[in-house]
């Protein structure tokens, strides 16, 4: 038997497939999920580390120039879902566009992002979480509060398992009341940050942006290229097209909205922890935290420490459901069980995969020593943000696909560009990132190869 190894999905047949979903939503809802998943706790100590070691109060260019080039990928992003408005954001589009064989890559490559990011940031909430209780004498025993380390004393993180789990259980409740709480969260979260930007400029000291490019513009660059992973997780917001209300208008103002606000929040922290405390001082664990102190004003200080909590968690949520809907798609075409692939409940949602995925997550959250395996996410990021700008050249080609909403300006240069850029980024990871990768990679060809082809509904067998 030969392989066809580029062997094409139809877009009929995926929006047959995903028209079970409840479509409830907005633009304003997908802006909530998106801003909820990129700003974190980066916000709260990306300007200041940067400024100290590369850009000075230059990280404000910095920063610009990092959301120009995610702006580039975004749109390519968003010509895609408005076109394909489908589950499974970069997997489905990689299916539809290059074939199986690339889109299982893609979406194996989405697997790492999603459910590692998710694991990290859960291990880090607990910490933070932690250290909110410290004041109020709450403290658990040691064994239960940090990954599986017995000459450390310390076996599972409770709390990373339970955060997880709970956020899970909001899910499967169903997106009305997920995004409910999402949206409270991430007011919460801008009314935080927008409290240190307000009172910060009643501290600011003009000399303290001299000089302003200390590092030369080679600094800014460098700056540039650390801060680029704080956007990242705007391409979530495109795994939820199946579930959007007119999703040719609402998928472009989503993704692009969620890049314009996270720009203006990042590049205003900027400027004002540059203006409140000199750069050279700002190499520190939190410097946002940091400045507040400085300039004496520890109770916002701690308030900083509930909207980093806020903030991690509006990001495991936002993940959590873009791995469920990932998984959710690789099922819907045959590549994993059918069972992932059921949607169940009054709130037809993948409740199977749903917690298939919190279940790893939480494992791997609880268990395992996460850190070395978090530059894995952003080689997983930067593949599938390569593959989708360049696949806008293939979708323009295709006339059996209805492309008639948002389209990427500056065709065919705009996604030429974004292509090379991220290409660019990917050969500044380190040497240990690839040989991670290519290990994972052949996990995930492995498994392709000896269930996913079989099983798969474009199989002639099928």
């Amino acid at each position: 038997m030969s392989l066809d190894l580029l062997r094409k999905e139809s877009i009929e047949k995926y929006l047959a497939n995903d028209n079970s979903f409840k479509k409830t939503l907005t633009a304003k809802d997908l802006i909530s999920m998106g801003v909820g998943a990129v700003i974190g706790t980066g916000i709260f100590i990306l300007p200041g580390t940067v400024a100290a070691n590369y850009a000075g109060p230059a990280v404000t260019l910095s920063f610009l120039i990092a959301a120009l080039v995610c702006v580039l990928s975004a749109m390519a992003y968003a010509e895609f879902s408005s076109t394909l408005p489908v589950a499974g954001s970069a997997y489905s589009y990689g299916n539809i566009i290059y074939g199986e064989l690339v889109g299982w890559i893609l979406g194996w490559a989405l697997i790492l992002e999603y459910m590692l990011s998710v694991a990290a940031v859960a291990a880090g909430w607990s910490s933070y979480f932690q250290s909110f209780l410290a004041p109020f004498n709450i403290t658990l025993p040691k064994y239960l509060v940090s990954s599986f380390n017995p000459a450390k004393g310390t076996y599972v993180d409770i709390i990373a398992i339970l955060v997880v789990l709970l956020i899970t259980f909001l899910l499967s409740r169903g997106m009305k009341d997920s995004v409910k709480v999402n949206n409270f969260a991430v007011v919460l979260k801008i009314a935080i940050i927008l409290a240190f930007i307000i009172m910060g400029l009643n501290f600011i000291k003009p000399e303290n942006y001299h000089p302003f490019i200390p590092y030369k513009f080679n600094g800014v660059i460098k700056g540039a290229t650390t801060v680029f992973f704080a956007f990242l997780g705007f391409d979530c917001v495109s795994s939820s097209a199946a579930e959007v209300k007119n999703p040719q208008r609402n998928m472009p103002l989503g993704i692009i909205g969620t890049l314009l606000i996270a720009s203006v929040f990042y590049m205003g922290v900027s400027i004002v922890l540059t203006g409140m405390v000199h750069y050279t001082k700002l190499d520190v664990a939190n410097p946002v935290a940091f400045a507040l102190e400085f300039v004496h004003q520890n109770w916002l200080a701690q308030l900083l420490s509930l909207g980093a909590l806020v903030g991690m968690a509006t990001m495991m949520l936002t993940m959590i459901y873009a791995s469920s809907r990932l998984v959710y798609a690789m099922a819907r075409d045959g590549l994993l069980p059918n069972s992932l692939a059921k949607l169940s409940g009054k709130n037809k949602i993948p409740q199977i995969s749903l917690w298939f995925v919190a279940i790893i997550i939480s494992l791997g959250a609880g268990v395992f020593s996460v850190d070395q395996l978090t530059s894995l996410v952003n080689f997983g990021t930067l593949l599938a943000f390569t593959l989708t700008s360049f696949g806008v050249l293939l979708l323009r080609k295709r006339k059996d696909l209805p492309n008639n909403g948002y389209k990427m300006p500056g065709y065919p240069v705009l996604p030429i560009i974004s292509g090379l850029i991220c290409l660019y980024l990917l050969t500044q990871l380190n040497l240990d990132v690839y040989i991670m990768a290519v290990v994972w990679f052949i996990i995930g060809l492995i498994l392709y190869f000896t269930y996913g082809y079989k099983h798969s509904h474009l199989n002639s067998n099928y």
